[in-house]
């Protein structure tokens, strides 16, 4: 097996990143939307009669971090491909406001055998070098060098990712697998 470098984003790919939003944004205003329902990349499309910038005002708060979890098993195989022998790098397009809170309560708290040394934030994906970039977001994978997986979320479930060159995955276990199959190749 071939030793890959691996490029793994975080929000909505090793934590419920949408699904804390809309429900603290539910809290917040009184609103019903469920994370289904969010099928547009700009989730506050989906609250009447809430503001674009209060929506997005949520996720500068640092009591917003405190509701992320991670999504299932994603420590678990994460862990498996840095045993496997893989270079893995946590590549994020986090706000620079919120950057110490989601690194200490989110990635390093639910990941603590990542380091400071892996991670890298950034808006340019397409501008790290790696051999497969984990993300779920479709905008992340175009234009990259890479193998892209781009893992399923409501937001992204009508993209054609196979049409534009890109491996559907479900979840971390098939994350895995599919992993493993490109590093044979």
């Amino acid at each position: 097996m071939n030793k890959k470098v691996i490029l793994v984003d975080m929000d909505d790919t090793l934590e419920n990143f949408t699904e804390a939003w809309v429900d603290y944004a539910n809290k917040r205003f009184g609103t019903t939307v469920t994370p289904e329902e969010v099928t547009n990349w700009d989730p506050s499309v989906h609250f009447e009669n809430v503001t674009h910038d209060e929506i997005y005002d949520l996720i500068l708060e640092d009591d917003f971090y405190y509701t992320l979890k991670p999504l299932k098993d994603a420590d678990v195989y994460l862990k498996k491909l840095i045993d496997d022998g893989h270079e893995v790098l946590i590549v994020t397009s986090t706000q620079h406001k919120v950057i110490p809170i989601k690194m200490d309560e989110v990635l390093f708290r639910f990941f603590p055998f990542l380091t400071w040394d892996q991670v890298i934030v950034t808006s340019r994906k397409q501008m790290v070098r790696g051999d497969i970039l984990i993300d779920d977001a479709p905008h992340n994978h175009i234009g990259g060098d890479y193998a892209k997986i781009l893992i399923t979320a409501p937001h992204n479930r009508l993209f054609d990712a196979e049409a534009n060159g890109m491996i559907r995955v479900e979840n971390w276990a098939e994350i895995y697998d599919t992993v493993r199959r490109l590093a044979k190749e």
